[in-house]
């Protein structure tokens, strides 16, 4: 299975955009590890910040000795989607309503395709 599927499926089982970058493009299934993921979604704390899709795209980078990557990372995911911020991101929805978080499914799974071709 590849990543973009794999993330989406967590996603829609209810796991946050980090989570589910990270476990399906880091391959952990190291609970303490996805714990900590908890609290970088809705933009680290719910503060709108940094996306936590690319915040877990980051994570697996690490995990996989190729945090040298994490700019480029930052980089294609502002050319796909202009920005990085959670809220510039979901400034056109309803904060969790359905189009919201079929928008946030879009952007996890996007993330997670650019993540595993940076892992190639």
């Amino acid at each position: 299975m590849n990543a973009e599927k794999t993330a989406g499926e967590l996603f829609d089982m209810g796991h946050s955009c980090t989570r589910s970058v990270l476990q399906a493009t880091g391959g952990s299934s190291n609970q303490e590890l996805l714990a900590a993921t908890a609290g970088f979604s809705c933009g680290i704390g719910k503060s709108g910040c940094l996306c936590g899709a690319i915040t877990g795209g980051v994570m697996a980078l690490g995990l996989n000795w190729r945090a040298d990557r994490s700019a480029d990372l930052m980089a294609a995911f502002k050319e796909t989607f202009q920005t990085t911020c959670c809220r510039g991101l979901s400034k056109n929805y309803s904060w969790m309503s359905e189009e919201h978080q079929a928008n946030c499914r879009k952007i996890t799974v996007t993330t997670a395709a650019i993540v595993e071709r940076l892992l190639r």
